[in-house]
């Protein structure tokens, strides 16, 4: 599945000529039997639901999950068929704590990015059963350019960066124009610093200030 059209022109010469490399270290190693998550149809899917002109906030994650059935082109989620992951409980713990959302019972995200959250991962793809694996195909040009778009054309957004790999990304936002928000990441093993950040209320504080619609975060169970 090729990089939506909406989104193509955020890359420059080497951004496309790296989304080539990356699409064709694909290609190899599943010609040589390894499973690559997510599923081709669902590579693109967070750029395929947010357009840049809906962007509203971008939730920064790093790379899918490596696990069968679990990737589904959104940072931090699961289809609603799998088990919610230890981060993502996180997630709902804080939503509970900031805004007194009830828990979700599943781990699908859908209902953020039809609102204009854009769910990314820095790295687009990942190799069953090894995290990080393609970290440096190309993914990383493609997903800095996209940040940088978003960051220069959007209109006033929310960028939530969490743990230290997100956070690298700060200094590639005009703070000045948008809301930047930083802390731990959610994962069990920093997420006594992550919890009570506050970046939901503080996200749509920001997006009602700018006129801009807030984001209903309450995820339906249907």
């Amino acid at each position: 599945m090729p990089l939506p059209p909406a989104w193509s022109e955020a890359l420059d010469a080497s951004g496309h000529a790296a989304l080539r490399r990356a699409e064709a270290h694909i290609e190899a190693r599943t010609r040589l039997g390894v499973s690559v998550y997510p599923p081709p149809a669902l590579r693109y899917h967070a750029l395929d639901c947010v357009p840049p002109d809906a962007v509203k906030v971008l939730i920064l994650g790093q790379d899918p999950y490596h696990g069968a059935g679990q990737a589904m082109g959104f940072a931090f989620s699961v289809p609603r068929t799998e088990k919610i992951p230890p981060s993502l409980r996180n997630i709902y713990k804080e939503l509970d704590t900031d805004l007194g959302i009830a828990r979700a019972r599943h781990g699908d995200l859908s209902h953020w990015a039809q609102q204009g959250v854009l769910l990314l991962n820095t790295a687009l793809s990942v190799e069953d059963g090894h995290p990080a694996t393609h970290a440096d195909i190309g993914w990383q040009t493609v997903t800095d350019q996209l940040i940088d778009y978003i960051a220069q054309h959007a209109a006033p957004s929310v960028f939530l960066l969490w743990g230290n790999h997100a956070r690298s990304k700060a200094p590639r936002i005009n703070a000045t124009r948008h809301a930047v928000l930083q802390s731990a990441h959610p994962s069990p093993l920093s997420a006594r610093k992550f919890l009570g950040c506050r970046h939901f209320s503080q996200a749509n504080a920001f997006l009602s200030a700018h006129q801009r619609a807030p984001i209903d975060w309450q995820l339906p169970d249907y």
